[in-house]
This record gives C-alpha cells, sequence and structure tokens, in this order.
C-alpha cells in the first residue's frame, strides 16, 4: 500500500535541503503532476507559522521575478533552532503593560473614542522569530498606536506584503521616502528603515539627513 505523503514532504522532495540546512530555490512552477496539491490558492497554507515546516526551518520567499505573480519561488535557508513553542503572536504581559500605558507615537493620543492605546509590532510582518518568540522580545520591538494610526498602518503594510515595494513618508509631506536603502522590500532588513516601522527613530533621523 502507497502512503501519500504530506505538502510538507513534497516540498522537501523537490527543495532538497542539504547538510547545511538550506535548499534550492523551488518555482512555484513546478508545482504540478504529483506536486501541484503545493499550489499556493491560501498563502501558502502548508508553512504557515504554526506548521512543521516553519518551526524547523526559516523559509525566503522571492516576488521579483515575474510582474503579478505573488510568489515566483520559495526556499529554505537555514535550520530554525529557536524554541519554536513560544513562538506565537503573543506579546509579553509586562512589555504590552508598559507600552500601553504610552502615547500614541504619531497621533500623541492615550485614547481613540473607546479604544486604549494598541502596542504594535514594529515589524508588522512579523517573520522576525526573536519578536515573535515571548523569551526573546524586547520592549524596542513594540511601540505605542492609537487604532486610527494602527488601522492605517495595516493598510500600508498589506500593501506592501502585496507588492513588495515599500512605503514612501514623502507621501505625508516628508522630505525623504525613507531612512536609508530604496523602495524595494529588503527581507535581510526586516521593515526597518520605513516611517512605520518606527515613526520616532525616522524622525530623529530626518536631522541627520538634513545636515
Amino acid at each position: 500500500m502507497t502512503i501519500k505523503k504530506s505538502k510538507i514532504d513534497l516540498f522537501l522532495e523537490l527543495a532538497k535541503p542539504n547538510e547545511n540546512w538550506d535548499s534550492r530555490w523551488v518555482n512555484t512552477s513546478e508545482f504540478i503532476w504529483k506536486y501541484s496539491e503545493l499550489e499556493l490558492l491560501n498563502w501558502l497554507s502548508w508553512w504557515r507559522k504554526s506548521s512543521w515546516l516553519a518551526k524547523k526551518y526559516i523559509i525566503e520567499t522571492d516576488k521579483t521575478q515575474t510582474p503579478w505573480v505573488k510568489i515566483d519561488r520559495i526556499r529554505l535557508v537555514w535550520f530554525n533552532n529557536t524554541d519554536s513553542k513560544h513562538i506565537s503572536q503573543a506579546i509579553r504581559s509586562d512589555i504590552k503593560k508598559e507600552i500601553s500605558s504610552k502615547r500614541c507615537v504619531i497621533l500623541w493620543t492615550n485614547r481613540s473614542c473607546d479604544h486604549k492605546t494598541e502596542v504594535d509590532h514594529k515589524d508588522w510582518r512579523k517573520n522576525n522569530l526573536v519578536t515573535m518568540n515571548t523569551k526573546t522580545q524586547k520592549l524596542e520591538d513594540f511601540q505605542p498606536l492609537s487604532k486610527p494610526a494602527n488601522d492605517a498602518k495595516r493598510q500600508f503594510c498589506k500593501e506592501c506584503v502585496e507588492t513588495w515595494i515599500r512605503y514612501d513618508a514623502k507621501k505625508l509631506w516628508y522630505t525623504i521616502s525613507y531612512i536609508e536603502w530604496w523602495e524595494k522590500y529588503n527581507e535581510k532588513l526586516w521593515c526597518k528603515w520605513c516611517f512605520w516601522y518606527d515613526p520616532i527613530e525616522f524622525r530623529k533621523n530626518l536631522k541627520f539627513i538634513w545636515k
């Protein structure tokens, strides 16, 4: 009797990770025939952050090859030795208490209608394993945002995820678009240098750049 392989097993068969825990780039066009189950119909549901694959490996995606294609190719880049039971969207209680007591870093309000200040992950994509681990996350990984500011950030971050083009702060009448780098999102930098990642740090750097 033939045992049906799981989607994760099928991907590993394609990716062929080596002894260093990294793999070749697997083009999504390869998801045909016996691998057709891997077709990305639901945001890579077979390697969500809660999946065994995402807990064992750090996963990279590339969206730069084909216009209008959300994800062109995928690869495994390293063995994930983070304590997986602590990986979640949860924010440690001491951090939540400290951040929620502060004013919004954009609107400088401490309430918005019936909503208290929200505790925001600076890295909205939440793919930084350090900040997603309650054992290793730090106070500076989060910031206070009012609900309107957090809703706005969520909208612009979603656009960045879809296009891989970072938010241009000149839309808010700043003289620069981002602190460093260029408009293309870079996975090695996470969301750093974008206005929404840390508005206070962004404004501090304006003085330095103007000099």
